[in-house]
């Protein structure tokens, strides 16, 4: 099995780069299933509406995830009850429209990958504390019973954070992979007991830029120019950006993890 993980979309550039590469990834790489974050992938880099998602659909992916900017689209609250393949955070408040949790077929109906949306609690919005989330659904959806795969997003700002859940999850689960940060960490392993870990994947944008805005207004409002605007996407050449995790099909489990860099800025990993 071969699971595509890719960080959060930012953008135009961001739809851009996945439309023009994913579906050449997906083929020479023998991907069985893609998951991305796509928080971001509106035109003003926050949120995500029907639109786009139904693009990232068109082109190959399978599930969505999402994070804090995933109600900055108004239209996201009511479209997301219809479409069970875009996931909201798990430990949003309750009352929360959609879901943060499901469990989903490959395209060729073989196996059932489980994909859980969790956010940080440090320095984030507020939402309901993260191990004690991660405990439910963990007791929730169980390797190899209820899905053959599973893969955690961890949508958050701190490192130590998303480690200690990394390790609070090994074994249990087939990754855990951290999103937000906009900067792909080079720390892709896999954990003692057998998860795939990985703490950002980076972002699949314009890296010319303040993690994906506009460089030039960023500093203005850095130096609090009265001239500055609100934050505005880069829209340079992309970067695809993320993680590709080959599992046992037996155990469920990671046995190799391959990191993905490809296109604008960054060193290519391919």
């Amino acid at each position: 099995m071969n699971i595509l993980v890719l960080g959060d979309v930012v953008g135009p550039s961001g739809r851009a780069v996945l439309k023009n590469k994913l579906p050449k990834i997906i083929k020479d790489k023998e991907i069985n299933f893609t998951i991305v974050n796509g928080e971001n992938a509106d035109d003003s880099g926050v949120g995500i509406t029907q639109e786009n998602m139904n693009s990232f659909l068109e082109i190959g992916v399978d599930v969505v995830t999402t994070g804090n900017h995933v109600w900055d689209q108004k239209e996201t609250t009511e479209f997301i009850k219809k479409e069970p393949r875009l996931l909201r955070p798990y430990n949003l408040p309750e009352g929360s429209p959609g879901k943060g949790i499901g469990v989903f077929f490959t395209k060729d109906k073989k196996f059932k990958i489980g994909v859980i949306n969790l956010m940080g609690n440090i320095f984030m919005k507020k939402c309901d504390d993260i191990f004690e989330a991660s405990l439910l659904v963990q007791n929730n959806i169980k390797l190899k019973n209820d899905a053959d795969f599973i893969i955690v997003d961890i949508h958050g700002e701190i490192t130590s954070e998303k480690m200690a859940l990394g390790h609070f999850f090994d074994g249990k689960v087939t990754g855990v992979i951290g999103t937000h940060t906009h900067v792909p960490t080079s720390d892709g392993h896999i954990l003692k007991k057998g998860t795939a870990y990985q703490t950002d994947l980076g972002m699949c944008g314009d890296y010319d830029s303040v993690i994906g805005m506009n460089k030039d207004n960023s500093l203005m409002r850095f130096l609090k120019n009265e001239n500055a605007k609100k934050h505005f996407p880069a829209l340079g050449e992309g970067t695809i950006s993320g993680l590709i995790i080959k599992a046992d099909d037996k155990t469920g489990l990671a046995k190799n993890v391959e990191s993905i860099i490809l296109g604008g800025s960054l060193q290519e990993k391919v």
